[in-house]
């Protein structure tokens, strides 16, 4: 009696699962009709959003997945896919009654049905940029959010079963689905290659929003149809006669032409209907290569070929890796016909989606391919993986591929407008409000996620909301630079982040340096000194440098004086020593820096530096390398604060040289007694180019800026000096 019962049931249900069970075993098959009577008691007298029955919906959706060809699983979640609705608890009961992975794909479906609000919200938007930019987003936030590609398709042949059943509604109900459909899904099935769905999505879709042009081109194309059906039928036959005279096994085809293609056609080539050439067509389908140019050339013999319509995407597949032939030629009658010739492999790997086509349909025409990013990778993978599905759909290798073929390089969240906005796996509230606008970046105190406040290293996941909490001014944290804490993910926000910083820095070594100039002013008497002309006797091209390298201790206060002093007059006194023209070479071309000539380089002019003085080189901003004595103070104070920027130095081999250093002198105040000094320099034949005296309590302090050949040059002359009468002491700098 049981057994009585079960047939009858199953027999009663069985003209309604005979589309949906297609291609499956008995035993799965069996499973998809307890799914329905499953579904008939939950859906009974349910009625979608759309006005559609929720069971007509299901079967509907379960019947497209079975024309992918898609397994038990993913068609029996398809029958169930409303379960979330009318079921309390449905993950436990759809898991213990048809399995974890069905209630895993239902709970999927439920997680994109979410989204509906943004897509809507896009479809209501006007069309530009900034749309077909944000529809891009939401595609891939689409494909992002789901574990497994299945419930993608799921969502694609829902989409297509709500249209058929519009065809029943108000044009107010149809206009918002029907351009949600052209921004989001019919892409998205492009994409995916599945071919069957994106020509029905995008037909639909047309129909509704350009009704008119839709009647317009569908009357075309219905115009005769019975003639065209028969021309069809006829040159099937007389093209298959004449592949078997030459010895090809062909399948020759008429090809159907959707409208919404044929309209893209007119408008993007601005073509007349009556300019198409492939309103009518056939496909033909061969065994090999080799067989595809034999092919071409039967037609080329039977028909006469149009000019300039042929392409052969064998030899030189398009940038998607689609292949076939195809040509144009004046068929019987004088009627213009398109043909495409192609093996059997190249028509599967056309239609099931292994060719990466949506490059070449999405790009425009004229337009080169774009290059391949991580993402258009993974799609690729994607198609690869749905096109492997002929080969193990029996096996649970496909199944966990599939489950494994997730996006997840980018994460997708959405503004309190419900902008949506991509950035890197990992990012946090920082990283997003520095997408958003780099100000709003320096200033972010605070986020809430979702409506709950969160901590600024917080890990976004897709979909999800954030807020900025912001302070009116004010710039970022130092602990956001530090990798360890993860509050920047993204480079672009590190990058922002770090140049405020150096900004910061920037202006406070300004600061400080110009206040070191100003105290060095105040203690020269020289505070109404030109700064301009002080900076470029310093070898700088304006103020601002000159004190961000005082700021950086760069230089030092013995370099300022001895810039200061140099502009004193000298000493007026008629035995008065005149300064002479330098002859000494500042850039020092006789250094040699690392084992390397011509490199920029600069006679410090703290210590002044001469043969066979031991040197080093101190590595400045924007005036090459600054030579110093290895003993010079400044030198010293440079290498504690910034190490990094010393280098090795010696002397190279200059002849006939010579080189400034400074000399001072201390001696009892007398009459005459620059004139002595003057002479005992002339004896030696040195050249003074700097002199500057002052006289304290009965005492002169001279110092003297020399040029000497070498320094056994100067130790003569400064013995000679202190046996002027009255010198105390003479010693160099």
């Amino acid at each position: 009696m049981d057994t009585g019962v079960q047939t009858a049931r199953v027999d009663r249900v069985e003209p309604a699962l005979v589309p949906v069970t297609a291609g499956l075993p008995e035993s799965e098959a069996s499973r998809l009709g307890a799914a329905y009577e499953f579904a008939r008691s939950l859906y009974a007298g349910k009625k979608l959003g759309t006005g559609e029955p929720a069971l007509e919906h299901a079967l509907g959706l379960a019947a497209s997945l079975a024309g992918l060809r898609l397994d038990a699983e993913t068609r029996i979640a398809g029958m169930l896919f409303a379960a979330p609705q009318y079921l309390a608890d449905s993950q436990d009961k759809l898991a213990a009654d048809f399995g974890a992975e069905v209630a895993s794909l239902v709970a999927g479906v439920a997680k994109l049905n979410r989204l509906r609000v943004l897509t809507r919200a896009l479809a209501e938007q006007q069309s530009g940029a900034a749309h077909s930019s944000q529809a891009e987003v939401l595609r891939k936030m689409l494909l992002a959010m789901v574990e497994d590609i299945r419930v993608v398709l799921l969502r694609l042949a829902s989409r297509t079963q709500t249209l058929r059943f519009m065809s029943r509604a108000a044009d107010e109900l149809r206009r918002p689905y029907a351009q949600e459909t052209l921004d989001i899904y019919a892409p998205l099935a492009n994409r995916l290659g599945i071919w069957q769905l994106k020509w029905e999505l995008e037909d639909y879709a047309f129909r509704y929003l350009e009704p008119g042009l839709y009647k317009k081109i569908a009357s075309m194309l219905d115009e005769k149809r019975v003639e065209r059906e028969s021309y069809i039928a006829n040159t099937v036959a007389a093209l298959e006669a004449e592949l078997r005279a030459t010895g090809i096994d062909a399948e020759v085809l008429g090809r159907p032409k959707h409208i919404y293609s044929i309209y893209t056609k007119m408008r993007g080539k601005k073509l007349d209907f009556s300019e198409l050439y492939d309103v009518r067509a056939l496909r033909v389908l061969v065994e090999s290569v080799k067989d595809c140019y034999t092919a071409l050339g039967v037609v080329h013999n039977l028909w006469t070929p149009i000019p300039k319509e042929f392409d052969d995407y064998i030899s030189r597949p398009k940038g998607n890796d689609y292949r076939s032939l195809h040509t144009a030629v004046v068929g019987p009658d004088g009627r213009a016909l398109e043909v495409q010739i192609r093996t059997h492999e190249m028509h599967r790997h056309a239609e099931l989606g292994v060719a990466a086509h949506w490059r070449y349909k999405e790009a425009g025409a004229g337009r080169p391919a774009a290059k391949r990013d991580p993402f258009d990778e993974k799609i690729a993978w994607l198609r690869q993986v749905l096109a492997w599905r002929d080969d193990v759909a029996a096996s649970a290798n496909w199944v966990e591929q599939v489950k494994r073929t997730a996006l997840d390089e980018t994460v997708y969240v959405l503004t309190p407008q419900g902008r949506v906005i991509d950035l890197p796996q990992g990012s946090t509230p920082v990283d997003f409000a520095y997408h958003l606008h780099t100000d709003l970046g320096h200033r972010c105190r605070g986020a809430k996620v979702d409506g709950v406040m969160v901590p600024l290293n917080f890990k976004l996941a897709n979909g999800q909301r954030v807020e900025i909490i912001a302070a009116k001014t004010g710039g970022p944290s130092r602990d956001w630079m530090n990798p360890a804490l993860g509050y920047l993910q993204s480079s672009r926000a590190r990058n922002k982040a770090r140049q405020w910083f150096n900004t910061q820095a920037l202006a406070e070594t300004v600061a400080q340096g110009r206040a070191n100039v100003g105290r060095e002013l105040q203690r020269e008497g020289m505070t109404g000194a030109n700064l301009g002309h002080l900076a470029q006797q310093l070898g700088y091209a304006k103020s601002e440098e000159l004190f961000a390298a005082a700021g950086r201790e760069e230089i030092g206060a013995k370099q300022l004086q001895t810039a200061l002093r140099g502009k004193e007059p000298a000493d007026a006194a008629p035995d008065a020593l005149l300064p002479g023209k330098s002859k000494a070479d500042a850039k020092a071309s006789g250094v040699l820096v690392v084992g390397m000539e011509k490199l920029l380089t600069q006679l410090a002019k703290c210590c002044r530096p001469a043969p066979p003085d031991a040197i080093a080189g101190f590595v400045t901003r924007g005036r090459g390398v600054s030579i110093h004595r290895r003993n010079c103070r400044d030198l010293q104070r440079l290498a504690q604060l910034q190490p990094e920027r010393m280098i090795e130095a010696a002397w190279g081999q200059q002849k006939d040289g010579v080189f400034s250093v400074d000399i001072v002198v201390q001696a009892h105040d007398r009459t005459g007694l620059l004139r002595d000094i003057s002479e005992v320099l002339s004896r030696e034949k040195i050249n003074v180019t700097g002199v500057n005296t002052q006289s304290k309590q009965h005492m002169a302090y001279m110092s003297f800026t020399v040029e000497i050949s070498d320094l056994e040059q100067l130790q003569r002359t400064l013995a000679q000096v202190r046996e002027v009468p009255g010198v105390l002491t003479a010693s160099r700098r």
